[in-house]
């Protein structure tokens, strides 16, 4: 498909309202936010900032990959190339998430020998979060990353967008929306009875789930309020099944990290785990039988179409 250039005299982009023009101002606000965010990061005094452009990474990606129909990238701009990045800050990420979780939610709760045994685990978190932290900057100083960012910087100024690009917004909400949420309602992770037996499959729906989500937050200004409690729902799929991913990379770091058998070394450390992840499993199932049924995904398209047709 030829490339059609979309501004306006000046530079702006053209046809206000346009599926091309939402998109711009999408992709504007996340290349903002990681340039903003870059400095904080790069000190690593706090977690939230590293945390804040991880989203704004995710957002992107998701926004890129949600309107590619519609835009006309060069290569170096590609998913899978911010995907490699995306997994930079995840690593950092995650240990915080580990770590926070080990030191303040379970540590205060254990017994002084338990505490001794696992002092070579934290010290292995802070480890490997030094290095991860290290390559993270290394990573963000790199040429490739500024060059990345000098692409989409200039990608902006003079975007290049397909035919599709030019069509009002309003008449297209509900087929830019429907390949994510495809994804997420023939998920074979919605039926997954062992969260321990099927992990791998829960982490994937999790992904899924707030790809959906943030689908339905780029386009929910336009939807209009009918989509807020799916979006609710979704952002609790995302946070329980990360909560029971924490979870178990922690316990499989701990039992690593030590030669520990839990059950019999840290017996109250492996209550704690299994009383938490019991509980997550417990909040789970409503919302499977909330979203996973013919009856409910009919109800979101009926609320998508509604919208649609709502002055």
């Amino acid at each position: 498909m030829a490339a059609v250039l979309l501004t306006a005299p000046g530079g702006s982009p053209a046809a206000e309202g346009s599926v091309g023009a939402h998109a711009l101002t999408l992709f504007a606000g996340s290349c903002q936010r990681l340039v903003a965010l870059q400095p904080e990061v790069l000190l690593d005094r706090d977690p939230e900032p590293l945390h804040q452009m991880r989203v704004a990474m995710r957002r992107l990606r998701a926004s890129l990959r949600q309107f590619a129909p519609a835009v006309l990238l060069p290569p170096a701009l590609r998913e899978a190339r911010l995907a490699r990045l995306g997994r930079r800050l995840g690593m950092a990420r995650d240990l915080d998430v580990l770590r926070h979780r080990l030191e303040s939610d379970l540590l205060p709760q254990l017994p002084e020998a338990e505490l001794q045994s696992l002092k070579p685990v934290l010290r292995q978190l802070r480890r490997e979060r030094r290095l991860a932290g290290e390559q993270l900057a290394e990573t963000l100083r790199s040429g490739s990353y500024l060059k990345l960012l000098s692409r989409l910087q200039k990608w902006l100024r003079q975007p290049a967008f397909t035919p599709l690009a030019e069509q009002p917004l309003a008449d297209w909400l509900l087929p830019l929306q429907l390949p994510t949420l495809a994804e997420v309602f023939c998920h074979p992770g919605w039926f997954v009875t062992d969260p321990s037996a099927e992990a791998d499959l829960l982490h994937d729906l999790r992904k899924r789930c707030k790809a959906c989500r943030y689908a339905l937050e780029n386009l929910a200004p336009i939807h209009g309020p009918l989509l807020a409690p799916w979006i609710g729902r979704y952002r609790s799929v995302q946070q329980l099944l990360g909560d029971l991913n924490d979870l178990q990379l922690l316990e499989a770091a701990i039992a690593d990290q030590i030669s520990a058998d839990l059950a019999n070394d840290l017996p109250v450390l492996h209550s704690l785990l299994q009383r938490q992840v019991r509980g997550i499993w417990h909040d789970w199932q409503p919302l499977v039988a909330q979203l996973n049924s013919p009856a409910s995904q009919q109800q979101l398209l009926l609320d998508l179409g509604h919208s649609l047709n709502t002055p």
